[in-house]
């Protein structure tokens, strides 16, 4: 990170310390750590890893956000990529209950956001039912800030009244999602998660009556200098995600609000 950048952060974190309570001892904070890009970091996220004891980050949270980290700090990935995790998430759950008993000021750093299938919900659940103090630092989430830094908007008023976000990762596959919500029009949907089972997502859409011509945005490390855009329509996508040879981590954006999209 630029020393600019820096000393600005040193600069904030200073204002922001003679206001808020510090992280304290035997307590974790669950921290949003957003979607790439540093500088969209929250103050109080910036505040939380420079006070930290312990920091166990996520495969998204990149080096740029782990320079923050002060030297001497245990720092440890956890994280979680298709079909290879680094620990079984009950693992963590009980790792971060330890860390706190121990007396620890602990940082479970995620990338976007804690709450937004990030398994946040899990790990409080697992220190609250242990007695410990949980702090959750909201981050921006991948949907918004990909879609932002794409010049997509996620709703609109000629194309787009609502947005959901879902998972193309479920446990019991892609038929555990609302399918007929999920197609009906004047709507963005963006899927976390849905690389390997983009064909599947698109055939599903389709079949429940979305336009095979609806438009859909991939975004490959979004926010990120090496961020990349590729448009497809539901019909195309598979087909183009090959030909392009895009791997997670991705998003994609389905809805008439792509049509917005303009290459930079």
């Amino acid at each position: 990170m630029s020393d600019s950048i820096s000393e600005h952060l040193n600069a904030c974190i200073s204002a922001l310390t003679a206001r808020s309570k510090p992280l304290a001892s035997g307590q974790v904070s669950l921290v949003g750590a957003g979607p790439g890009d540093p500088e969209l970091l929250t103050l109080r996220a910036v505040k939380r890893i420079v006070e930290a004891d312990v920091v166990l980050y996520d495969n998204l949270v990149g080096p740029d956000i782990l320079s923050l980290v002060l030297p001497g700090v245990d720092c440890h990935y956890v994280g979680k990529k298709a079909a290879q995790h680094a620990l079984p998430q009950d693992d963590v759950n009980q790792w971060l209950v330890q860390l706190a008993q121990a007396g620890k000021r602990v940082v479970r750093l995620k990338g976007g956001d804690p709450f937004i299938f990030g398994r946040g919900g899990e790990e409080m659940d697992a220190l609250l039912a242990a007695g410990i103090t949980v702090e959750v630092v909201p981050g921006i989430t991948a949907a918004v800030g990909c879609a932002a830094y794409a010049g997509i908007p996620l709703t609109h008023r000629d194309w787009a009244q609502s947005v959901t976000f879902a998972t193309g990762h479920l446990k019991q596959g892609l038929n555990e999602l609302d399918w007929a919500g999920l197609s009906r029009p004047t709507q963005t949907v963006v899927f976390y998660m849905g690389m390997t089972a983009a064909a599947g997502i698109a055939e599903a859409l389709m079949t429940h009556g979305r336009a095979a011509e609806t438009p859909v945005a991939v975004i490959y490390h979004g926010t990120r200098p090496d961020q990349k855009v590729i448009i497809a329509t539901l019909e195309t996508l598979a087909k183009q995600i090959s030909a392009e040879a895009i791997k997670p981590p991705a998003l994609l954006i389905v809805g008439e609000v792509v049509r917005l999209y303009r290459p930079s």
